[in-house]
């Protein structure tokens, strides 16, 4: 493929799902932002509670993964019946995930809110408050990832982005009008926030559903409903889940420890530190649609067996990643010190918050090169359990262990905290690295082996 239609295919797939990333993240900035005029209280409540909220993501984003996978390799291959197979399995398993933090969340709100912070019943409250009610945007939130792998992978990429568009609108105009009341309405503060994003979400569900049928109609193709995969299928799958699974559990559950500690440090710290998510998710969510990419079009190489090809074109696909991101650190270092004014916190927290973003600035060309290598390249292939492995090593004992030491044993400010702790991507980096180079992960799914491997998964 040449080089410009190489990048033509990259732009058409990672500038939607950029767009859309960010909008889905605007989510979380909106309701930070005019949540933020209430105080550090409400600012906190909504960190603390939103981190289920944050785990489950994390869990449906493995289930979304591994049906980029499938669904990619498989159109590679022009399998469309085992693509819509493969689009069922993982929908049924994004809605019972869905079903299952939905009840946890709903049964045990005070212990959930309870495990992040020290004895302070406001911010309790506040959470538990924000907590009952943002819990109902699980299912739709899990209907709607799965449904845009498989518009994305058909090559329809814009249309989540315009359904993502819609849906933030509504999410700030509802903002507006339930966090602070108006139109008669009362004031719900926080609750009003979580509402707004559970209602957004709906209308985002039932678009995804609108655009998947019209999708197929006008390619008048009855969608395959099976989730018939065959013993060997199943354990195909079974052995890609897992690792991701695990992967992104343990991941998701060091970050909780970061919160953990982030909120036993000083006063203002974890609002501080709730202040540059909606950034952080920003700049991430515009450049994770050349992650995205990379794992539908290195896929897709590999479902037709085009191995040197999806190598050379992995490599451009790190390199896109990491000149955007240095576009965007520079920006950020520059407009930090205007984002959080638009906070009504005390001064000292505003501070801790623009130390905070100089730090992510400087790391996020790392983070954003793991992000393509490994969650985009590597996995394409299937070969999950090379970032397992890499991620637990990096987490649990690099980042966590870091953090731990750097708090509580020294005592650091919360910047430095988290610089250090942060230091664990650079590990990966090096570790995702070596198995990028060494070509294990280039496997296709299916019975044939590449020219690196005898099996399609580890």
């Amino acid at each position: 493929m040449k080089k410009e239609s190489f990048l033509a295919s990259v732009v058409g797939i990672a500038v939607p799902i950029g767009l859309q990333s960010m909008l889905q993240s605007s989510f979380s900035m909106i309701d930070q932002l005019m949540v933020g005029q209430l105080g550090s209280t409400a600012v906190a409540a909504v960190e603390v509670a939103g981190r289920p909220a944050f785990i489950y993501s994390v869990v449906l984003g493995a289930v979304a993964a591994i049906a980029g996978i499938m669904i990619s390799q498989y159109l590679g291959m022009e399998n469309r019946e085992m693509a819509d197979r493969s689009l069922t399995v993982n929908l049924t398993a994004a809605i019972a995930l869905a079903l299952l933090f939905t009840a946890l969340c709903a049964l045990f709100p005070g212990q959930i809110v309870g495990l992040y912070i020290k004895d302070d019943p406001a911010l309790l409250n506040a959470g538990q408050n924000y907590l009952t009610c943002i819990l109902w945007t699980y299912l739709p939130m899990g209907i709607s990832s799965i449904l845009a792998v498989m518009v994305r992978c058909l090559g329809r990429a814009v249309w989540p982005l315009a359904a993502g568009i819609i849906s933030a609108v509504v999410n700030t105009g509802l903002n507006y009008v339930l966090i602070f009341g108006h139109f008669g309405l009362p004031a719900f503060g926080v609750r009003g926030a979580a509402a707004a994003s559970v209602i957004s979400q709906a209308i985002n569900m039932l678009l995804m559903l609108a655009i998947f049928c019209l999708i197929r109609l006008r390619g008048q193709e009855d969608f395959r409903f099976s989730l018939s995969l065959g013993a060997d299928g199943y354990r195909q799958y079974l052995m890609m889940l897992l690792p991701i699974l695990v992967t992104e559990l343990l991941w998701s559950l060091g970050q909780n420890v970061n919160t953990f500690i982030y909120g036993h440090l000083k006063p203002g710290d974890l609002a501080a530190m709730s202040m540059t998510g909606p950034i952080q998710g920003l700049f991430i969510g515009a450049l994770s649609g050349v992650s995205q990419a990379a794992g539908i079009l290195i896929g897709k190489r590999l479902g037709a067996d085009k191995y040197e090809e999806a190598y050379q074109e992995s490599k451009k696909l790190v390199c896109y990643g990491i000149a955007g991101s240095l576009i965007l650190s520079a920006l950020l270092i520059g407009l930090r010190g205007v984002y959080v004014t638009f906070y009504h916190v005390e001064p000292h927290v505003r501070d801790t918050a623009a130390r905070l973003l100089l730090a992510f600035s400087v790391l996020a060309p790392v983070k954003v090169a793991n992000m393509i290598l490994g969650g985009g390249v590597v996995r394409s292939g299937g070969k999950t359990t090379y970032i397992m492995g890499i991620d637990i090593v990096g987490t649990w004992l690099a980042g966590v262990p870091l953090g731990l030491i750097t708090a509580f044993l020294f005592h650091l400010p919360v910047e430095w905290v988290y610089f250090i702790l942060s230091q664990e991507e650079l590990l990966r980096l090096g570790m995702t690295l070596i198995v990028f180079k060494r070509r294990r992960w280039m496997h296709r799914l299916s019975p044939e082996a590449s020219p690196y491997g005898k099996s399609a998964v580890s």
